[in-house]
Order: C-alpha cells, then structure tokens, then sequence
C-alpha cells in the first residue's frame, strides 16, 4: 500500500490502516522508526481534559503592545 507525499509533507494514512487503528478526524497517532528502519504507526491517547497545549496557552497572552517592525528591528539590532 503506497500514498503520495504532498508538498507540505502531508499524507493520507490509507482506508484500510485507519479503520485497523480506529482511528477518525482528529484522532491523535505516534510516528516511531524501529530497529529495522521501518516507520510504525500507532493511536495515540489524546492530552487528557482540561490539559491544554503551552503555545494554545501562551497565545495572545502578551501586553506589550510592539508593532510587527519595532520588534524586528528590537530584533535585529537596529536603532
């Protein structure tokens, strides 16, 4: 069974290997390379409830009110 790599690095997982996982839309999976050198897949158990990602969290948290040039510039070093 083969599938075609998209630019982004994307693949589809087959029909036949999701059903096997049970796995649907927003199903949360583990990439791992065994001894062999072979790619294994397996369902992973999702963040348990009230758990939540630490960039999610961090997002729009900020108070400093930069604009997108003043802080490259900060950034970069220039005056």
């Amino acid at each position: 069974m083969s599938t075609v790599l998209t630019s982004k690095g994307q693949v589809t997982i087959p029909k036949q290997i999701r059903e096997s996982l049970h796995l649907g839309p927003g199903s949360v999976v583990d990439f791992a390379v065994n001894d062999a050198g072979e790619i294994v897949i397996h369902k992973a158990e999702p963040a348990p409830p009230g758990r939540v990602d630490r960039f999610e969290a961090a997002r729009g948290r900020a108070d400093i009110p930069w604009r997108t040039d003043e802080l490259m510039a900060l950034l970069r070093g220039e005056d």
